[in-house]
């Protein structure tokens, strides 16, 4: 008589082990599906990271470029008419600065206007997959 009972528990606690044995594995499923998902989803805000980031160096760039040619102007001020869009390919440090603006940014390029000391500078700059930009400064530079 002993041994029938003995055998009917065991026959339960193996029918048991492998009910337990299949939910974990599909814990284990359902865990590395979240994982998957938080890993996907750290991949796309480091991509957005790294694109933002390249956006705001480009316009603090633009920004220093904008300031640096105003600041030339000043210290050129008998030649302002010099630096112009017209006249800039004549005039050697305009010519520069329009060179280092093209190697700065990407696309980059140049539109200065000079009207009875109102000096507008306007930068404008196309990263790659992401649309134009334009950066616009004006100031007054008189004798």
């Amino acid at each position: 008589m002993s041994i029938r009972p003995t055998l009917a528990r065991s026959h339960r606690a193996a029918a048991l082990r492998r009910h337990v044995g299949g939910s974990a594995l599909m814990e284990a499923i359902v865990a590395l599906v979240l994982f998957g998902t938080g890993i996907v989803g750290l991949v796309g805000l480091q991509s957005q990271m790294v694109t933002s980031q390249s956006d705001a160096k480009y316009r603090a760039d633009a920004v220093y470029l904008v300031s640096e040619l105003v600041g030339a102007m000043w210290a050129d001020r008998p030649n302002l008419a010099s630096y112009a869009s017209a006249q800039c390919a004549s005039h050697a440090p305009c010519k520069d600065w329009t060179d280092k603006v093209a190697a700065a940014l990407p696309a980059g390029s140049t539109e200065v206007a000079v009207d009875n000391g109102i000096v507008t500078v306007t930068l404008t700059w196309s990263p790659p997959n992401y649309g134009t930009h334009t950066y616009s400064a004006s100031t007054a530079i008189r004798f």
